[in-house]
C-alpha cells in the first residue's frame, strides 16, 4: 500500500469519452487521483459535482483530477452526461488499481461485509510521489481541502 512519499503506482486506464489515461504522462502536474465506490449514488455524485464546482481552481493551480471506480467508461459517460460533470473519470474494471492504492477493501452495511472501494484521494506531486492521503473521506468540505493541499505544494 502506498504512503506518503512512495511513488504513486503508474496506471493506463481507460477514460470517459474514449481513449486512455496514464498517470506517469501527466507530470510534471500534480495529480488528484480519487477512488469512489459507484457512479451516479448519492455521496459519489455530491463529490463529482464538488470536484467539478472547483475544476477551474485546480487548472489554474496546475493539477488535473482523475475519479477512479470499477464503473465501465460507459456508466461513466452517463454519469457525466446526466450531472454535467467537468472532470476525466477512469475505469478500472479488473480493480488492478484499487488494489494497487489500498482502496478495495472489507466493508461493513446493515451487519453484512462485502468487499467494495473506500472512498478514498491522492494527491501525487509533479514527481510522481504521494504528497497526501485521504482516507474514508467524508464528501462535505473534502474537494475544498484537497484544492488547499494543492496549492500548498
Amino acid at each position: 500500500m502506498p504512503d506518503i512519499g512512495s511513488p504513486a503506482p503508474d496506471f493506463t486506464l481507460p477514460r470517459d469519452g474514449g481513449g486512455e489515461i496514464t498517470l506517469s504522462g501527466l507530470q510534471p502536474a500534480p495529480v488528484i487521483l480519487y477512488f469512489y465506490p459507484r457512479d451516479d449514488t448519492p455521496g459519489c455524485t455530491k463529490e463529482a459535482i464538488a470536484f467539478t464546482g472547483l475544476a477551474a481552481e485546480f487548472k489554474a493551480a496546475g493539477a488535473t483530477i482523475l475519479g477512479i471506480s470499477k464503473d465501465t467508461v460507459a456508466k461513466h459517460d452517463k454519469f457525466i452526461a446526466k450531472h454535467e460533470l467537468g472532470i476525466a473519470l477512469v475505469s478500472d474494471a479488473e480493480g488492478d488499481v484499487c488494489e494497487r492504492y489500498g482502496t478495495w477493501v472489507e466493508k461493513s452495511m446493515y451487519g453484512k461485509t462485502y468487499m467494495g472501494i473506500e472512498r478514498a484521494t491522492f494527491l501525487i506531486g509533479g514527481d510522481g510521489t504521494i504528497a497526501q492521503i485521504w482516507r474514508k473521506v467524508k464528501v462535505p468540505g473534502h474537494a475544498e481541502a484537497v484544492l488547499e493541499a494543492v496549492r500548498a505544494l
